[in-house]
């Protein structure tokens, strides 16, 4: 399965922005759906933004409007553009995509976003 590398993470002030890229090492051509997730402490890991291999986005509620997430298959990269940051948004953030249905592939080790007041 293609390895994939979180990057682009950091100490920022709220009201900040971060772009965070997602490397692979192999072509992301052939996934429908590639996806930024986050996990904080102490809390379930949840799904951030998703976009599909048409263009389609989708965001969780908490990140509409501040994030933007993209894909360039020619480079095997996914990115998310994230402003207005807010320290709620502060959590290990990881991309992944579905090998089937409910199968994801192996979770990197992710890039810490920490968001101060």
């Amino acid at each position: 399965q293609v390895q994939l590398v979180e990057s682009g993470g950091g100490l920022v002030q709220a009201g900040g922005s971060l772009r965070l890229s997602c490397a692979a090492s192999g072509s992301i051509f052939s996934i429908n759906v590639m996806g930024w997730y986050r996990q904080a402490p102490g809390k379930q890991r949840e799904l951030v933004a998703s976009i599909s291999s048409g263009g389609t986005t989708d965001y969780a509620d908490s990140v509409k409007g501040r994030f933007t997430i993209s894909r360039d298959n020619a480079r095997n990269t996914v990115y998310l553009q994230m402003n207005s940051l807010e320290p709620e948004d502060t959590a290990v953030y990881y991309c992944n995509y579905q090998r089937y249905r409910n199968v994801f592939a192996r979770w990197g080790q992710g890039t810490q976003v920490t968001v101060s007041s």
